[in-house]
């Protein structure tokens, strides 16, 4: 079954803080910060949560179709699609714009500070749902204000169940906007400190929030994840990883992880725990799209990790 991925596509330039971003600012100037950050390590990434997402999505045997956008310089990143087989049908070039691009600097501590430009990703709403033709899920996941928007009407129009996926996206949204898309949504994805974002602008509880859309799903990092469904309330654990190597693209892996057990028709404590799983084994691998596991080698780490096969 389809999976329609509404986000951004964009190349990520990643780099490594060797110390931690606390010890270099000071609580009482934040109102005049002039800081630069040495950066020995420093690489390119293809990324953006859409693409990040269907990467993920297709490890697990899924079948992800992107909507989203490129610049004059995306290429590259269509080159990588036809490596990976994924279809380009909902891609649109934007001749007159870069992909978006963002820089996105890691400390020792796992903390980010990241410059974003939007570039294309300014014109999502260029696409449109309707040209999808047939999905059973979709996802609007951080894209261009107007795009986000759109797609998220239009999945609702069309009868698609869709996850919410606000992400970085979400300052720039008010609380009534906000709270539409609540009311469109199918389900709420957003990790603890957009949760608390998203109390704030909202002026609801997660407990109301969690009333309106049949799941909302909350992810804690190293402690795990929570998921409000109907009546239940589940507590995912996190899975231990190998190793802590980068952040970057862990809750994209997550939400493909959704996708996945959402359209396979898993209960929500075996959804939440591939999708656990999914973001440890990203976190393993530097950047958002280069770990490499087949299907079989995933099922035999859930095993591992919770006892039970998929």
């Amino acid at each position: 079954m389809t999976s329609l991925i509404c986000g951004s596509l964009a190349f990520d330039t990643i780099m490594s803080f060797e110390g931690r971003f606390s010890e270099a600012l000071l609580a009482d100037q934040l109102h005049k910060i002039n800081v630069a950050f040495l950066v020995p390590g420093m690489r390119r990434e293809f990324g953006g949560c859409a693409g990040n997402i269907a990467y993920n999505l297709k490890l697990l045997g899924g079948d992800p179709l992107i909507m989203a956008t490129l610049g004059q310089d995306g290429a590259p990143y269509r080159e990588r699609f036809e490596q990976l087989q994924l279809s380009q049908r909902c891609i649109t070039t934007v001749a007159d714009s870069y992909t978006a691009q963002a820089f996105i600097t890691t400390d020792a501590g796992g903390n980010q500070i990241t410059a974003f430009h939007p570039g294309a990703m300014s014109f999502a709403h260029q696409n449109r749902v309707a040209d999808a033709g047939k999905v059973s899920l979709a996802i609007v996941a951080p894209d261009g204000r107007d795009g986000m928007l759109q797609h998220a009407q239009q999945c609702a129009e069309a009868g698609i169940p869709f996850i919410f996926d606000p992400g970085q996206g979400l300052p720039m949204f008010s609380g009534e906007e906000l709270k539409h898309f609540i009311e469109l949504a199918t389900y709420v994805a957003v990790n603890d400190y957009e949760a608390e974002l998203l109390v704030e602008r909202t002026g609801m509880p997660l407990t109301a929030i969690a009333e309106r859309v049949s799941a909302l799903v909350v992810t804690r990092g190293e402690l795990g994840a929570e998921i409000f469904a109907g009546s239940e309330h589940l507590a995912i654990p996190c899975v231990k990883v190998e190793r802590v190597a980068d952040p970057t693209g862990c809750g994209d892996a997550f939400r493909a992880g959704m996708l996945y057990g959402l359209t396979n028709g898993m209960d929500w404590a075996t959804t939440g725990r591939l999708s656990s799983l999914m973001g440890a084994i990203k976190i393993a691998q530097q950047g958002p799209q280069n770990h490499v596991l087949s299907r079989a080698e995933i099922d035999e780490r859930f095993q591992q990790a919770f006892g039970y096969r998929i």
